[in-house]
Order: structure tokens, then C-alpha cells, then sequence
């Protein structure tokens, strides 16, 4: 089983970037499919972004999209999500999240199988 640990939160102002990464603290994301999910107050977990195994197509939320850029290193643990032109609705706890093939569609939070404490990402007004 893979174990993930997400990192790079923070606090931004609106219109500022952020870098979050995940990293594999058990096993390798060789042959996994990686998403990110997010979580604010109120709302439920939510897709965000996903990769390949072999980093060759993604995936993104409606409401990333064009915004964010989820990439990997194919064989090693790092995994990013780089975000850009972040709006306060951004404001959530993000999840690293993995599991075997590729579906072309995007995740659901129940077909993850391995997943991290998360990491919070604020962005003020």
C-alpha cells in the first residue's frame, strides 16, 4: 500500500500562486493514477486534478481548469499540483490521492485507495 503526505500549503493573497507536492512516505506511484481533492467548510470533498501513470493525460475540475497544473515524475515519489490565479474559493484542505489504471474521467473520492493527511491552502481577498 502506498502511503502518501502532502506539503506547500499556505497562506496567499488572491491572484498569487501555490505549490502543493505529494510524496510517498510507503512504496512508489509506479502504475497509479494520482488525484487531488479538496475539502473546505461546508462543502464536501471535491476532484480537483489527475495524471496518469505515465504522465501522459489529465484531468481537471471545471473549476481549475486553465488555473491549475497537476504534474509527476514517473517513477519517483513527488507528485505537484501547481495553481495559479487562486481565488478565495480555493480556500481548502488538499488531499494527494492515488489507485491503479486510468479511467479518463474524473475521480471520485471513493475510488481512491491510498491518501494523505492533506494539506491546508488559504487564499485571502
Amino acid at each position: 500500500q502506498v502511503q502518501l503526505e502532502e506539503s506547500g500549503g499556505g497562506l496567499v493573497q488572491a491572484g498569487g500562486s501555490l505549490r502543493v507536492s505529494c510524496a510517498a512516505s510507503e512504496g512508489t506511484f509506479n502504475f497509479q493514477t494520482v488525484g487531488w481533492f479538496r475539502q473546505s467548510p461546508g462543502r464536501e470533498r471535491e476532484f480537483v486534478a489527475a495524471i496518469s501513470w505515465d504522465a501522459a493525460s489529465t484531468i481537471y475540475a471545471a473549476s481549475v481548469e486553465g488555473r491549475f497544473t497537476i504534474s509527476r515524475d514517473i517513477g519517483k515519489k513527488p507528485a505537484t499540483l501547481q495553481m495559479n490565479n487562486l481565488k478565495p474559493e480555493d480556500t481548502a484542505v488538499y488531499y494527494c490521492a492515488c489507485r491503479p489504471g486510468w479511467s479518463g474521467r474524473r475521480l471520485a473520492w471513493s475510488d481512491m485507495v491510498s491518501w494523505g493527511k492533506g494539506t491546508l491552502v488559504i487564499v485571502s481577498s
